[in-house]
């Protein structure tokens, strides 16, 4: 398994983009990602995103963590 550690929001939501999502708004600091097939997604814009909550973006995007650091 990988390490999630110094990804910023900006650099998630382009790897869950190349996945198939799509920035559909923005609320504050949050950007919401659809995808047509599976669940949306909040990614707050930040410079560093912690382990936990990256770990529980890509579980709900249902990848795993080798996936989508493959993508990175």
């Amino acid at each position: 398994m990988g390490r999630l550690s110094n990804i910023s929001g900006k650099k998630a939501i382009s790897i869950f983009q190349k996945l198939g999502y799509i920035e559909d708004h923005q609320t504050g600091s949050h950007i919401i990602l659809w995808h047509p097939e599976k669940s949306t997604l909040s990614v707050p814009n930040h410079k560093e995103l912690a382990p936990g909550l990256l770990r529980s973006l890509i579980r709900q995007a249902g990848i795993t963590v080798d996936e989508f650091l493959s993508y990175k």
